[in-house]
């Protein structure tokens, strides 16, 4: 198995790193990683089986694009983007299927990627009208080695899905910090509570942004869904409420 990363932050350093520890033969794209294996030539993809696209999201499909002259027509060819309906509207000569391993921290760079980043994950993929079983079958078996969940959606119930999950709660971290940046006493009295609700505000800024510009049709519907919700917790019985969301979570996450 000879599989391809091209940009070697956190999500493709983690492949890379993964795939060495698995025995794949690994070929890296980068321009400022320097070791065995890793080129800023394009054409070392060649004959590789799997190439994952791991450049930031408002570069992805100048990648795509770039990798119709080096990937092989029998190559699959997937990206990590955390937004789906964008990347899925081209064909290519090589065989595209858009997929996004729900996976991170708020470091980045080669430095902070690890071997064990998607063990337990869920690796969302959304396969094209034309993706032959056979090449979704060898996709799903590599990303199932790493140590990540697959799940089949579409790029349209995918992108609706991480607004609610990973976009929006995002902008709240960074909102819940800005609500604090003048008034003092709320800084001193902030401890580990506020401090891991608002861990998502370290996230990348330019995954970031990629995220709010490109998705901000469903982040706005889910923020109103939010203020919804709010009122309902505020104006109504908040301990009946409470109770049923906090026997919700503990589902939610006992499947996991």
């Amino acid at each position: 198995m000879k599989i391809g990363v091209i940009g070697l932050g956190l999500i493709g350093g983690s492949i890379f790193k993964k795939g060495l520890k698995k025995g794949y033969e690994m070929i890296g794209i980068s321009r400022s990683v320097k070791i065995d294996n890793v080129s800023s030539d394009y054409s070392v993809l060649s004959g590789c089986n799997i190439v994952f696209v791991c450049t930031p999201m408002n570069k992805t499909l100048e990648i795509l694009d770039k990798l119709e002259e080096y990937a092989d027509e029998n190559t699959i060819v997937t990206d990590v983007c955390s937004l789906k309906e964008f990347v899925s509207k081209k064909t290519y000569k090589y065989k595209f299927i858009p997929s996004h391993p729900m996976a991170g921290t708020e470091k980045q760079g080669w430095e902070a990627a690890f071997s064990e980043l998607f063990e337990g994950a869920v690796w969302a993929v959304t396969p094209k009208e034309d993706t032959e079983i056979k090449d979704f079958e060898l996709l799903k078996n590599v990303i199932e080695s790493f140590g990540a969940k697959t799940v089949i959606t579409t790029p349209k119930e995918h992108d609706r899905a991480v607004a609610l999950i990973s976009h929006t709660p995002m902008l709240i971290a960074q909102a819940l910090c800005k609500n604090i940046e003048n008034n003092e006493l709320a800084q001193k009295l902030a401890s580990s509570g506020f401090r891991d609700t608002t861990r998502l505000a370290l996230s990348n800024i330019e995954m970031a942004n990629d995220m709010v510009v490109m998705n901000e049709k469903n982040i706005r519907d889910v923020i109103k869904l939010l203020n919804n919700n709010i009122d309902i917790l505020v104006g109504g019985n908040y301990k009946e409420e409470a109770e049923h969301i906090k026997s919700f979570r503990a589902e939610l996450y006992a499947l996991k």
